[in-house]
């Protein structure tokens, strides 16, 4: 059986595509005793609120139709943000050189986090390397517990 988020993201693949965005990511996730059930959008040009309605509306139901969740849930369409998560290695592989955010899980040299130029990944054991200054330091994915863009002003 499939997963709640690769169904998703299939049932959404239409409608998605019909609104001239992209799919960047689905999460299923509980907060505060809640499920949600989040479609994230990318775009050329950035996502629109006319683009997640449109998704929305047409996901919403195709999932009351397929009926693959039991029980209630929220669902959410939005804009993959700016500051965006990055998980896939073609993600990392679109964003080299661009700012981000390393959060780590333990500290390293007494910080958690580490905002560099992201100059590597290794897509076999999924390290990361960012430049910090004039240092290029290397996370492993075992210690790293989020990569992110960074919006510099």
């Amino acid at each position: 059986m499939k997963k709640i988020t690769e169904l998703t993201a299939e049932l959404a693949a239409p409608a998605i595509a019909e609104s001239g965005c992209t799919l960047w990511d689905v999460e299923y996730v509980k907060e505060a005793g809640t499920w949600y059930l989040r479609v994230l959008l990318d775009k050329e040009g950035g996502v629109d609120i006319l683009d997640c309605e449109s998704v929305s509306r047409k996901l919403s139901d195709l999932l009351d139709e397929a009926d693959p969740i039991e029980g209630s849930y929220t669902l959410e369409v939005g804009s993959a943000g700016a500051e965006r998560a990055l998980k896939r290695p073609a993600d990392f592989a679109r964003f080299l050189g661009s700012p981000v955010l390393v959060k780590l899980y333990r500290a390293r040299e007494g910080r958690k986090e580490f905002a560099g130029v992201l100059a590597g990944y290794d897509e076999a054991s999924g390290d990361v390397a960012v430049t910090v200054g004039q240092e290029t330091l290397s996370f492993s994915k075992k210690e790293t517990a989020l990569v992110r863009l960074r919006v510099e002003f």
